[in-house]
């Protein structure tokens, strides 16, 4: 049976844009006007202020399309930008996405990478209003810009920990840099013998938490039904050690972070005992989890207790102490960030 492939080329850049935007509709008031003009006209909420956050994802840096697929990485390009307003206690209202792509990418692949992107828009409420396209001389690169809005007093920055604040992590850690091992492992396996199909029956948790991440966009509204406002916080993109270290830079604090108090999936340490690698080394420097990182006043620490979509992970210190993790054997390391590095 032959693959129905239809040139870019064919269509043009405008043609394109059409037939690609015509699967999406407005669905927020904020949204003025979308696709079809020089720009878009974003209207904020009155008294609101506006965030905007960009990522760019990049063919053999960021991904790898040999186990990445179309659908998975338009949905997880989305994801990675509606993290990031997550971690300023925001939601996202619009996107607007550029794309430059090579020869190599037939209309029908375009179409199911923005199947991914409209997913996670109707998944989420967002309007896509904008873009580009461009042809690459080789790889795809996708640039995602999400645009939120939130009032002034709601907005939580890296910069407000302070000493004895509780250090709390929403969801489980660890999972998406094993599933990463998982894919680039199956990949050796299947070059060296094409004939040997890739058998990931007993990763999915760790492969669905890489290739399909979720944002934790509900912990805004946990955050509102607790009754709590974190001090601080970020999204964990380049592992925990790096977002600790983050928020300690700009709060101008130290932090412990418990070895025993770390949230790790069953299915994590189980993937990192069959790879025969430190969970705890995937924890702290792995990255790409998208879980939130924030801080709390001990006030509030009855509100949290028995939620079970807050783990507390430790403590905020004073800034000589440093960030440290205290192991189960009573020892300190210092903390180091070991995780993603973009250059």
């Amino acid at each position: 049976m032959s693959i129905e492939r239809t040139e870019i080329a064919d269509l043009g850049e405008f043609g394109l844009i059409e037939r690609l935007a015509s699967k999406f509709s407005l669905q927020h008031k904020s949204s003025r006007l979308g696709i079809g003009d020089d720009a878009a006209i974003v209207s904020p909420p009155a008294s609101h202020e506006l965030l905007v956050s960009t990522d760019m994802l990049m063919e053999g840096v960021h991904f790898d399309l040999s186990y990445v697929p179309l659908r998975h990485l338009g949905y997880k390009a989305m994801a990675v930008n509606i993290s990031d307003i997550a971690a300023m206690n925001a939601h996202v209202s619009q996107v607007v996405v550029s794309l430059a792509m090579s020869n190599r990418f037939s209309v029908e692949a375009i179409e199911e990478l923005y199947e991914g992107m409209k997913l996670a828009c109707d998944t989420y409420g967002i309007d896509l209003v904008g873009g580009d396209t461009s042809n690459s001389r080789q790889g795809l690169v996708i640039s995602v810009t999400a645009i939120g809005f939130a009032t002034p007093e709601k907005i939580v920055r890296r910069s407000g920990a302070q000493p004895g604040d509780l250090l709390c992590v929403s969801g489980d850690l660890g999972a998406a840099y094993l599933g990463l091992q998982i894919l680039e492992r199956e990949k050796q396996v299947f070059m060296q013998t094409p004939d040997v199909q890739p058998d990931l029956t007993d990763f999915e948790y760790v492969v669905g938490r890489q290739l399909k991440p979720e944002p934790r966009i509900d912990m805004v509204e946990r955050f509102e039904k607790l009754g709590i406002m974190p001090s601080a916080m970020i999204d964990i993109s380049d592992g925990l050690a790096s977002e600790v270290l983050h928020i300690c830079k700009k709060s101008n604090c130290g932090a412990v972070v418990f070895e025993d108090h770390l949230p790790i999936h069953k299915d994590t340490y189980d993937t990192a005992e069959k790879l025969n690698m430190s969970v705890i080394t995937a924890v702290l420097n792995g990255g790409e989890d998208y879980e939130l990182l924030f801080t709390i006043p001990q006030k509030d620490y009855q509100k949290i207790e028995l939620d079970p979509f807050i783990q507390i992970i430790g403590h905020i210190d004073k800034p000589d102490k440093g960030a440290s993790v205290r192991m189960r054997s009573g020892q300190f390391i210092d903390m180091k960030a070991q995780g993603w590095n973009h250059f």
